[in-house]
């Protein structure tokens, strides 16, 4: 009785699962992203959420970047691409690909996880692309690597 405690923290892990109201996602950044099926109506505006936050550079507008990341149709459920299939991370510019990255990307630091649901009118809009409908709803679970 009368003991007192100090509690010091020196590290705080963030879990990499996350259950957002449109998607569950769990996996480890190092493997890749296991995701849910979406649930209930698309949003129609860019839904950025980060699930892991890194801690290195941060990403600005129009910076060119090294990430893993998986794509799924939302209308579909089912994974459209991933680059973690060949196990190879991909390196662009952010100007260099649809808006909803260009949008949705900056401010994402290097070793982050982050989540993406990207609207036709800033994917690909009415223009089909491969195994993506036109008009479709994109989600994107982005791990970012390296900026520059």
């Amino acid at each position: 009785m009368g003991k007192k405690y100090l509690w010091v923290i020196t590290k705080v892990t963030i879990p990499a699962n996350l259950d957002t109201k449109y998607i569950k996602i769990s996996g480890d950044t190092s493997t890749g992203a296991v995701l849910g099926k979406p649930k209930g109506q698309a949003p129609t505006s860019l839904v950025s959420v980060d699930i892991v936050k890194g801690g290195g550079a941060t990403v600005a507008t129009g910076a060119s970047v090294t990430v893993h990341y998986t794509l799924m149709a939302w209308s579909t459920g089912n994974i459209v691409e991933s680059s973690w299939t060949s196990g190879q991370p991909v390196s662009f510019p952010l100007s260099g690909v649809i808006k909803g990255w260009q949008e949705g990307i900056p401010g994402m630091r290097e070793g982050g996880r982050r989540l993406l649901i990207v609207p036709p009118a800033l994917g690909y809009g009415a223009t089909a692309s491969g195994p993506i409908a036109a008009n479709e709803t994109l989600i994107f679970v982005v791990d970012l690597i390296k900026v520059g």
